[in-house]
């Protein structure tokens, strides 16, 4: 490593001097044509791509597995605030350009349902011509591919403002603490970990005008080798809209951390049975495109979902741990409490710990999550504002590592 000069640098201004090549992360999106193109697309700011992927992602987090104009059309007219409900005002917005104020006042009225109607026609028609729905209106492969995009694009933007893939943030984000422990610094460290304040420190008890590499330290993590996660995401219909729109986001941004610290990710998607699964695997655009595909319906079947966690959790001796994104109850089966707990005392005779997050639970909800969390050794996180999400999932990540 060459030598740093220290000078009057204070511990806030250090120039990076050299840097090590980036290593590739394992699952990033594939380099093929059509994918690239709808990338640079999106890197790109094309307006009309972006707001074809919102209409797309807006559909799924409502539970939207078609688009349908004259069925939409006749919804809307016939009463507009049920039409809200089903399809959400966002994605009413993408597929009519107009707001929901201007919509609710001028719906009743001849000349405007006309304009409506031609609106919607000519939008999803669009849609079909850029092969991102197919001819009977379903999502195509396409459609889904350029969802995932804006999902991974979104967030990204989101978490890099705040830090939260920086070390100064985790600090005062979460509670888990400072690192104190340091040791001598060896080939191998990770450049992430080098405690750059005790080391200018040493360097300058020891009068040397540059930083060199026997004045570095690199701060002790105990390690618990590698980990393996599952995100288990509640996808009853409770959960449409806003509320699977974030619970998303954060599984995106778990993802994308934990498969950069060399961590393995898989997805449960839970209703009223399982939907989807994903052992766990460093395979990000996999966890990507299966995340933005996940619609909400039904009920919420917890116990099954721990179940299959036991499943497909490899058997041999790392951490596991469950992380379950839930707004409600169990109410699947006869006894869904007494079943839940049983399955939560079997995980843990697996090895297994589970932390729940609880999106706006009821008092008997909270109840029943905290013995959940009691029982699984894990951390009950009771979420009031939908934002704050994805800063709960990667502090929950980093309290396991």
């Amino acid at each position: 490593m060459k030598g740093v000069s220290i000078g009057s640098l204070s511990d806030e201004e250090i120039e990076l001097k050299e840097q090590s090549s980036a290593e590739e992360l394992a699952g990033k999106l594939s380099k093929q044509d059509e994918e690239n193109k709808l990338m640079n697309s999106v890197m790109e700011n094309d307006e009309q791509t972006i707001d074809d992927g919102k209409t797309i992602k807006e559909a799924l987090n409502q539970g939207i597995g078609a688009f349908t104009p004259d069925l939409m059309f006749e919804q809307l007219v016939k009463n507009y605030s049920i039409a809200k409900q089903i399809y959400g005002p966002s994605l009413i917005r993408q597929l009519t350009t107009y707001d929901e104020n201007y919509l609710s006042r001028n719906i009743k009225i001849p000349e405007f349902q006309k304009e409506l109607k031609k609106k919607l026609g000519e939008n999803i028609e669009r849609l079909k011509d850029e092969n991102l729905i197919q001819k009977d209106g379903t999502i195509s492969d396409k459609g889904i591919e350029l969802a995932s995009l804006i999902l991974y694009t979104e967030e990204l933007d989101n978490l890099i403002p705040k830090g939260i893939l920086g070390e100064k943030l985790h600090k005062k984000a979460f509670v888990y603490g400072d690192k104190e422990d340091t040791k001598n610094y060896k080939k191998g460290d990770r450049y992430r970990d080098i405690a750059i304040k005790k080391s200018l420190k040493l360097a300058i008890r020891r009068g040397h005008a540059k930083l060199n590499e026997k004045d570095l330290k690199t701060f002790e993590k105990q390690s618990k080798g590698q980990i393996c996660l599952i995100y288990a995401l509640d996808a009853s219909g409770s959960m449409k809209g806003k509320k699977i729109e974030t619970c998303k986001k954060a599984g995106i941004a778990l993802a994308y951390k934990a498969i950069e610290e060399k961590d393995k990710v898989g997805l449960i998607v839970f209703g009223s049975e399982i939907k989807e699964f994903i052992e766990p695997t460093t395979d990000f655009r996999r966890l990507l495109t299966e995340i933005t595909k996940i619609k909400a319906s039904k009920e919420t079947n917890i116990s099954d979902t721990i179940k299959k966690a036991i499943e497909i959790f490899p058997s041999k001796e790392i951490t596991k741990h469950l992380l379950l994104l839930t707004d409600a109850l169990p109410t699947v089966g006869e006894e869904p409490e007494k079943d839940t707990l049983e399955a939560v005392s079997l995980a843990r005779s697996n090895g297994i710990t589970i932390s729940l997050i609880g999106i706006q639970l009821d008092e008997q909800g909270k109840e029943l999550a905290e013995k959940i969390t009691a029982l699984a050794e894990g951390k009950l996180y009771i979420v009031k504002d939908l934002e704050e999400i994805d800063k709960i999932v990667l502090e929950d990540y980093y309290g396991v590592i």
